[in-house]
């Protein structure tokens, strides 16, 4: 979306690398338990074709002598808006309007069983600064624990885009942080996202007034308040896990997703994926797209320890 003159004026441009790599935050201490899993999945539409659904049942109810329900994989997502703001950042030497904020990318790696209810620790560090010009881009890497553990359970690595807050370097020589080594068909359609599905999600820690506020998001160029992206992610791996591993989230090891466009609430979403076969795992690359407008707005791949494909 092309930024008016205006609205690329209004930022203050007043980025010190410096200073925002040298940030360290403060460890943050939290709990979750079944109700909070429970109300993530039924937020990105778990049950919402059937009540009933033998696959989907076991993420929001116990039944059959389960001790507890499972965890779908990108619940652990919501645990980065449980530092502060979220991915609304207040580190020094970061500027910028919070209206012009886009969240670009998103990478989720697990390294064990997700458990229903725990205590855990978020580790955050800044991961990545890079200068693009016309845009800032800042990584931000938190390491979930349970807590009084060194044992991570998770890390999200989350990738913003801060329009009109680049240009803070030599353009000759752009600046660029990063703390992690570079790189690292069947069609399955879900209901329509209900129209409260951005309100829903804002129950699970996306409180950000873009996913509900009309007056703010027409200020920051959308027609309407939009559904959050990890939302969206959160149908997409749904999609892939019914179809490749019948829903048991343990076989999911690795999410990558890259966000291409807006998703407004009540939109039908479809997802395309291809299985590429490796020796010891199992990579699922998908597309997800609006199937009102033929756009594409998600796309990357997840990669399981193991499948059992219904296709």
């Amino acid at each position: 979306m092309a930024l008016s003159a205006s609205a690329m004026a209004s930022v203050v441009n007043a980025i010190d690398p410096a200073m925002i790599v040298s940030h360290k935050f403060p460890e943050v201490t939290f709990g979750y338990d079944e109700r909070d899993v429970a109300l993530y999945s039924l937020g990105v539409g778990v049950c919402s074709a059937d009540a009933e659904d033998e696959k989907e049942l076991q993420l929001v109810y116990q039944r059959n002598g389960q001790s507890s329900i499972k965890v779908l994989p990108t619940f652990v997502s919501s645990f980065i808006f449980k530092s502060g703001s979220g991915l609304r950042l207040d580190v020094p030497g970061l500027n910028y309007d919070p209206k012009l904020l886009l969240h670009g990318q998103h990478f989720i790696e697990i390294y064990g069983p997700i458990p229903s209810r725990a205590n855990v620790t978020n580790k955050i560090k800044i991961a990545g600064l890079h200068d693009r010009g016309k845009a800032a881009v800042l990584e931000l890497e938190i390491l979930t624990c349970l807590e009084g553990s060194d044992d991570v359970l998770c890390m999200n690595r989350s990738t913003m885009y801060l329009r009109g807050a680049g240009g803070f370097s030599n353009s000759s020589q752009p600046f660029s942080y990063a703390t992690y080594v570079a790189n690292d068909v069947s069609n399955v359609t879900f209901p329509d996202s209900t129209p409260s599905a951005a309100l829903l999600c804002g129950l699970s820690g996306y409180l950000d007034p873009l996913h509900s506020d009309p007056t703010f998001a027409h200020a920051a160029g959308f027609s309407h308040p939009i559904l959050p992206g990890l939302s969206t992610l959160g149908f997409a791996v749904r999609a892939v896990m019914r179809s490749f591993c019948s829903m048991e989230p343990t076989a999911v090891k690795r999410i990558s997703c890259r966000f291409l466009h807006q998703v407004y609430p009540g939109e039908t979403l479809v997802t395309e994926m291809w299985l590429q076969r490796q020796i010891q795992s199992r990579r699922v690359y998908y597309r997800t797209k609006v199937k009102e407008r033929g756009r594409a707005v998600l796309s990357g791949y997840v990669l399981l320890e193991h499948t059992f494909s219904s296709l």
